[in-house]
């Protein structure tokens, strides 16, 4: 007996009418800042070797995918992210292009997820990769156009996050533990933990840095949050990231118009990629981010090709969602049908492209009979009849 033939998998979902249209509307507009600044589409495989997923496993444990074999047994996985695939392909097809590269994508991702209910396991993506440049320009320039998305939403109340994935592991990697242990800090950290993550570096020892550890997942807010920091904990590294970090919050303060500007220093993405800089974006009216980048200066490597690069993704299932909220849809009406007389078929297919070429959305009739085909228009509330025949005609 079938039990599953009427429904969708866990976390997937149909989208109907109004829900395509908003989302086509939200990539066409994000596409258009895309290709104002000259980046260029790419698309990717929905299903790649797992061994592009497997350079480092930290990336995306292997329970996290969803994995099946080919036709000759090789193990295969549904995408879990764009940027390792556009990683591939920069290391591998496009090796020989001049820097810097201006990539942008528009594909779904598949990430099994059973403990974060509510949360979808396929996502529409699009995003950009700056490839080939390690200058604060291409910073700034990725972090410009993310604002410049999420200002475009309908919902016209944003938010930016940015931090420093480097603060974190330089304080955690003073520690005297293994990687599962700073594993576990970083969980709870990201998960806002306090009581955990209390007890769990109380278990480890109570210093300098367990200390500086236990206050991260608090340090969000303005620009007073750095000066909180340095006296948590200094030396070189520590000082110069957060000096760096500054200078990079003082200047997108300047463009960020509208939007609010926060530092977020408990920001530890398990997508353990990101180098250095991060950033997450908010839209009012969802309560997760719709946007999160950032720079990744090793993963490229990985393939064999040691360049710099720097992107984001939006959740565009995400952003439809705040849209359909905000915004009014108007639904595509039908400006006429035409009714085709026996014998005068073609006639009736002419006509109805020949108005298409003008503009109109044009039904053909698909019943034997008039009286069947008023009643259609009136109960599709269609206000025109056209009948073709020796004459064409608009019936009354």
């Amino acid at each position: 007996m079938k039990k599953y033939d009427l429904i969708t998998p866990e976390g997937t979902k149909d989208l109907l009418f109004d829900e395509c249209i908003i989302r086509q509307s939200v990539q066409k507009k994000i596409h258009n800042i895309f290709n104002q600044r000259g980046y260029n589409e790419l698309i990717t495989p929905a299903v790649e070797f797992y061994d592009v997923f497997n350079h480092n496993s930290e990336y995306f444990p292997q329970e996290k995918l969803f994995k099946l074999t080919d036709s000759k047994g090789r193990l295969i996985a549904l995408r879990p992210d764009n940027t390792i695939p556009i990683a591939r392909i920069v290391a591998t097809r496009l090796k020989e292009t001049p820097l810097p590269m201006r990539l942008y994508y528009n594909q779904s991702v598949f990430n099994m997820a059973p403990s974060l209910k509510g949360r979808r396991t396929q996502t529409m993506q699009t995003g950009i990769e700056l490839i080939g440049s390690s200058a604060e320009m291409a910073d700034l320039e990725v972090i410009s156009t993310a604002i410049e998305v999420l200002a475009s939403s309908a919902s016209k109340s944003f938010s930016l996050e940015i931090g420093d994935v480097r603060l974190f592991r330089e304080l955690v990697n003073k520690l005297d533990t293994d990687d599962e242990n700073k594993e576990i800090i970083r969980n709870y950290i990201e998960t806002k933990n306090y009581p955990a993550l209390n007890d769990f570096l109380d278990s480890i020892g109570k210093n300098e840095i367990t200390h500086a550890l236990k206050k991260l997942p608090r340090l969000f807010g303005g620009e007073e949050i750095f000066e909180k920091t340095s006296k948590l904990f200094s030396d070189e590294k520590i000082d110069a990231i957060l000096s760096n970090l500054k200078d990079l919050y003082k200047k997108i303060s300047k463009i960020i118009g509208s939007g609010t500007l926060t530092v977020d220093l408990g920001m530890v993405n398990r997508t353990d990629y990101y180098t250095s800089v991060i950033i997450k974006g908010y839209l009012e009216g969802y309560g997760d981010e719709v946007l999160s980048g950032g720079r990744y200066d090793k993963l490229i490597r990985d393939f064999g090709y040691d360049v710099p690069a720097v992107g984001f993704a939006v959740n565009v299932d995400a952003f439809t969602d705040v849209e359909i909220k905000n915004t009014a849809v108007e639904s595509k009406t039908v400006d006429a049908v035409v009714f085709a007389e026996c014998g005068y078929e073609m006639k009736a297919l002419e006509l109805a492209d020949s108005l298409r070429k003008d503009g109109k959305i044009i039904e053909m009739s698909l019943f034997e009979t008039l009286d069947e085909t008023r009643a259609y228009c009136r109960e599709r509330n269609i206000s025109k009849l056209i009948i073709a025949d020796e004459n064409v005609k608009e019936a009354e």
